[in-house]
């Protein structure tokens, strides 16, 4: 959302942040069935544009705290609801890899780390870099690689999960 807005307000785009604070919160979000602001407050928000609704009901003293009581366990199942979702769809792309010494590999490096490549340095950086040699497999899922003298300061093991296998 925010990311749209900066591309389509352009340079004075950080007047319109409570705007578009106002729509992220008055949203529906489809992990906790509702709006953030009825998930904290327990009701819409009044807004201009909803002051037509009618029906808003008032609550006081213990009802009110069995109304939050109520929200919260509604939330936190739809919260695990779409917890388990998102782990199915992340289930389904997940593939284990296996890597045989001798194997070209490339690394993929954090753009915090600071490594300056071609010139780059950030999130502006390669977000992999190499190939580099597998020299042995240290573990059930992570590899030493030949790094070159320039990179000696990182610790040569990595995780599988960071290469990517040259083709």
């Amino acid at each position: 959302m925010l990311r749209a807005c900066v591309i389509d307000l352009g340079v004075r785009w950080e007047q319109y942040l409570p705007l578009v604070e106002f729509a992220y919160n008055n949203s529906f979000q489809t992990s906790i069935q509702m709006a953030p602001f009825e998930a904290l407050y327990g009701r819409r928000c009044r807004s201009p544009i909803g002051w037509l609704e009618v029906g808003e009901r008032k609550l006081l003293g213990p009802e009110l705290v069995q109304d939050a009581t109520e929200k919260i366990h509604m939330i936190r199942q739809r919260m695990l609801t779409a917890q388990s979702r998102q782990k199915s769809y992340a289930d389904n792309r997940r593939r284990d890899l296996e890597f045989q010494v001798g194997d070209h590999v490339f690394l993929k490096v954090s753009p915090t780390k600071g490594i300056m490549r071609f010139g780059k340095k950030g999130k502006l950086s390669p977000r992999y870099i190499g190939p580099f040699e597998i020299l042995e497999k240290v573990g059930a899922v992570a590899y030493r690689l030949a790094l070159p003298p320039d990179l000696s300061n990182i610790h040569p093991v990595f995780h599988f999960s960071r290469m990517a296998i040259v083709e």
